[in-house]
């Protein structure tokens, strides 16, 4: 059982790359993590060291064991979730609050689906999975976390991981750039319910790598096969902990709906002028992958809502 005076961080796609960093880098603030993804391993498996923790032999059990040895037991915690299945989601969030006493503090959706090809070579069935996996298994989230921050006196912290708006994202990946454009979409739109409903305590806030991190998703990158030409490009995990550390540590009315990148926030939020150290081979600069310069979203007309409908207090249609 965790501790109740401590604050509670659930990182969803938590057993390997990025989001073990993120589990890891939280705990260290004083944290209790829950540790959720699909993967899991034996009691002698987890023991066997070293894991690669961009590899498959990296689990949320691994993780755990590896928080728990360094900053006592019970610092994190693991529970197995597939998020295609709404039913498990809840069932992670039930158990989530009674294994911290009903404390939940923030959630970090980290799980994601990659398939990045056009159009023509995105079958309908690898579509259907990038979406199940990317916003159907945000929105799932949410509907089963708002109400605990609710009934936690409407406070509490939502981190998603997913890009700022802008037309070149979506080059030679359309079905992957609809379902992480559509995340973003829904830290917009949840945002300015928060902001519409009164809840200055509740925040909703996207982040993305300005340069490519070191993680899963690039170790499946043909071009790690040229080591030198790869690490060169890429940072250390720890800018994109760094940064959501950064954001969890920002007043909520700030980056209630922020779509920001790791790099561009520590900068301009956190004083961090020297980048040098996130380099996986020291000395390189790694080269910038986002657009120096982002499109605005927002228009001149932003708070004419006109005359605006809710479904759900009409009752809506059938389907």
């Amino acid at each position: 059982m965790a501790s109740r005076t401590k604050p509670v961080a659930l990182i969803i796609g938590a057993s390997r790359g990025i989001g073990r960093q993120i589990a890891i880098d939280l705990a260290k603030n004083n944290y209790t993590v829950i540790i959720a993804a699909k993967s899991t391993t034996t009691t002698k498996e987890t023991n066997q060291t070293p894991i690669d923790p961009n590899s498959p032999t990296s689990t949320i059990t691994t993780v755990a064991h590896e928080i728990n040895t360094t900053h006592g037991p019970n610092t994190a915690l693991p529970i197995p979730v597939d998020v295609r299945s709404a039913a498990q989601i809840d069932n992670l969030i039930a158990q989530t609050l009674a294994m911290t006493n009903g404390r939940l503090d923030v959630v970090v959706y980290n799980a994601g689906a990659i398939w990045w090809s056009s159009v023509r070579n995105t079958p309908l069935k690898r579509f259907r999975l990038l979406q199940q996996v990317n916003p159907e298994g945000l929105y799932a989230t949410l509907q089963a976390v708002l109400p605990v921050f609710e009934r936690n006196g409407d406070r509490g912290r939502i981190v998603v991981v997913s890009p700022p708006v802008y037309s070149r994202f979506f080059r030679g990946k359309v079905g992957y750039a609809v379902g992480k454009v559509g995340m973003s979409v829904l830290t917009k739109g949840l945002a300015m319910d928060f902001v519409r409903e009164g809840k200055t305590e509740m925040a909703i806030t996207s982040v993305w790598p300005a340069a490519a991190i070191q993680s899963a998703a690039t170790e499946m990158n043909p071009a790690a096969n040229d080591a030198s030409r790869s690490k060169a490009d890429l940072r250390k995990p720890t800018i994109f902990s760094d940064a959501i550390l950064g954001i969890l540590n920002t007043p909520p009315h700030i980056v209630n709906g922020m779509l920001a990148l790791d790099e561009d926030f520590l900068r301009d939020y956190c004083g961090v002028t020297d980048f040098s150290g996130y380099a996986v081979v020291p000395g390189t600069n790694p080269r910038r992958m986002m657009p120096k310069t982002l499109p605005v979203l927002e228009v001149e007309e932003q708070d004419d809502e006109g005359v605006r409908m809710d479904s759900a207090k009409r009752g809506g249609s059938k389907l």
